[in-house]
């Protein structure tokens, strides 16, 4: 059966008051920002790298407790850090400190040059902090998050540990992104059937022994179930220790809610996996 890949990915379009899902994220980001800079616990906008979208804003309850980096989504061309900095709130207020990653966007950098920042960002956090990164991000963020669990760290220097990233959470990830070569959004990407499978994490050697939850929204495109669905499969038959999970009721850009509260169960599993990283 031919898979519409067009409408199969297009998020926006499955959920019409994303403007206002929108919306109050941006609120809930302010408001979060605000009350973590009140406490002393915010440095934001955190230099990386050359550009300016290569920053993280940190917040930092406690000097000595777990580290955590959220990556937003926005299929790598759209959205920004300051839209999600409540999706720290949860972890937050158990004492992680998280940082809320920026990188720069398609069609201005190739996705493997984002793959690339995000792998700096997390050196640059190790530097800064010396504890393992618990990855977890949202759709693209899902991607890459995926995409640092599975670096091969001690590669790119010797002197970082091999289990930099031992631990990833996906919510609603894309880790095979051979579709886009069929969709309109590859009028940025400029992706081939080689390229596009170079770059999807579900194509790569699985991470044994690390631990890769995937999270989707019950009502999401069947496409990001299917997605979710295979990764966990594949990579859990190559040794990851992977979960698969969905959301009751839950869309593409509600599924991240839970991350706002501290009582959730999505917090709860991702202070298990912060805890078990130290």
């Amino acid at each position: 059966m031919m898979v519409d890949y067009e409408a199969g990915y297009d998020n926006r379009a499955h959920v019409p008051e994303h403007p206002q899902i929108f919306a109050r994220y941006a609120r809930e980001a302010v408001a979060f920002r605000e009350e973590a800079a009140a406490k002393g616990q915010a440095a934001l906008g955190v230099s990386y790298g050359p550009s300016p979208r290569q920053m993280m804003d940190i917040f930092a309850p406690s000097p000595n407790g777990p580290l955590a980096m959220f990556i937003h989504g926005g299929y790598w061309r759209a959205t920004d850090p300051s839209m999600y900095s409540q999706c720290a709130r949860g972890l937050v207020a158990h004492g992680v400190t998280v940082a809320v990653a920026g990188y720069d966007l398609s069609p201005q950098v190739t996705l493997a040059a984002i793959i690339d920042q995000m792998r700096q960002a997390g050196i640059a956090l190790w530097k800064r902090c010396r504890r393992p990164i618990l990855a977890y991000g949202h759709s693209a963020g899902g991607h890459l998050a995926a995409c640092l669990l599975a670096t091969d760290w001690q590669a790119l220097d010797s002197e970082l540990p091999a289990d930099l990233v031992p631990a990833a959470y996906a919510i609603s990830g894309v880790f095979d992104l051979t579709p886009f070569v069929h969709n309109s959004m590859n009028a940025d990407y400029k992706l081939t059937e080689e390229t596009a499978r170079t770059i999807s994490p579900l194509y790569w050697p699985a991470p044994a022994g690390r631990v890769l939850d995937a999270v989707v929204g019950g009502a999401e495109l069947s496409e990001f179930l299917r997605q979710s669905r295979t990764m966990v499969d594949t990579w859990g038959r190559g040794g990851t220790r992977t979960r698969y999970e969905e959301i009751p009721g839950a869309n593409h850009f509600t599924a991240i809610d839970p991350l706002t509260d501290p009582s959730s169960p999505m917090v709860a599993r991702l202070r298990e996996l912060a805890r078990d990283m130290n």
